[in-house]
């Protein structure tokens, strides 16, 4: 195992420590390792944490700052934070107004929230709301999840809640926002290889080298189909298809993230995004942002994800409201 680490057993240690070294507008609270903005967002004003386990950077800690999260809990690789750390968050972030917890759709995660909000309620009396990303197409039940695992999408929920709790809505249309991306938005991805976690000290699962894992999950869960290896012309069908086939993206303006999965250099991605930009068009669907890069990744898994948003003039003025985090940065 080539990593650049010092003990397994004390990466997210240590990455905290680097997250506060090289980010002074960030606060790490190192005891219950949260994330936290240095300046809060004014009283008033609903506030949001998200979080989950670590190795798939810049989720969720890349992500904190105005215009998107109040907090981010980092759990150990690939593990749920604990309830304990999530109501420590709950109570630190609140701003009078509520608080929302963006939860991806595993197993762990939905407990450890739920539970954290329940005792943050009893502790502190604060309102806490919930919404569950369930965006994989690829299946409907895996290893960690009941229903569909929440992946990239979550990204896109975070920034535009971010910026509708930013400009002062309340915490009812916040999450009726929340839920309307999260029903609109759909994901689809794939590896060319696996993850190694630092604590296993080996890949994940075997995938041949003349392979590829169609439909994988960001935990390198198995996904539909193990198919032979392709051109990116190919791939790119194999992510777009399904998507399609999931929802009608068809007459509204959509927001599109053709996601790294941590270990695929960008240039490929470019040569991706290129096949699938041009599937979309052939589709009649009318992109009108994009992002290609980083965003939800695992680890060093070679690979991409595609999510695809349906949108309205609405999402795409909270979409260009500013943000000003490490993982997106713009109108500042």
């Amino acid at each position: 195992m080539k990593k650049l680490i010092n003990d397994p057993a004390k990466v997210l240690a240590d990455a905290l420590r680097g997250i506060e070294a090289a980010h002074p507008e960030l606060r790490v609270d190192h005891q219950h390792r949260v994330i936290y903005r240095a300046e809060p967002k004014q009283d008033g004003r609903v506030a949001i944490i998200s979080g989950g386990g670590s190795g798939h950077e810049p989720l969720h800690g890349g992500f904190v700052g105005p215009g998107m999260l109040d907090a981010a809990c980092a759990g150990e690789v690939f593990t749920s934070p604990t309830p304990d750390q999530v109501a420590e968050a709950t109570a630190a972030v609140d701003r009078g107004a509520g608080v929302l917890h963006v939860v991806k759709n595993y197993t762990g995660d939905v407990m450890n929230f739920e539970m954290a909000g329940e005792l943050a309620a009893a502790d502190s009396g604060v309102r806490v709301e919930t919404v569950v990303t369930a965006d994989d197409v690829a299946v409907q039940d895996s290893t960690y999840t009941a229903g569909r695992r929440g992946v990239g999408l979550t990204v896109l929920l975070e920034k535009i809640v971010g910026a509708a709790a930013e400009e002062g809505q309340d915490l009812d249309a916040v999450v009726a926002l929340a839920q309307r991306v999260n029903d609109a938005g759909r994901s689809m991805g794939i590896a060319l290889t696996s993850c190694t976690v630092p604590a296993a000290g080996k890949p994940t699962f075997d995938l041949p080298e003349d392979e590829m894992e169609v439909g994988v999950g960001i935990h390198g869960e198995p996904g539909r189909r193990r198919v032979p290896l392709a051109p990116a012309s190919e791939v790119a069908a194999l992510l777009v298809e399904p998507v399609l086939a999931d929802r009608d993206f068809t007459g509204s303006p959509a927001v599109v993230m053709l996601n790294g999965m941590g270990g695929t250099p960008l240039i490929e991605l470019y040569v991706l995004y290129g096949e699938v930009a041009r599937l979309l068009a052939d589709a009649g669907v009318p992109v009108a942002r994009r992002l290609v890069g980083n965003y939800i990744t695992s680890l060093d898994m070679a690979g991409a994800s595609l999510t695809v948003l349906g949108a309205d003039d609405d999402l795409l003025r909270l979409w260009d409201a500013p943000v000003d985090t490490s993982g997106l940065r713009w109108g500042v």
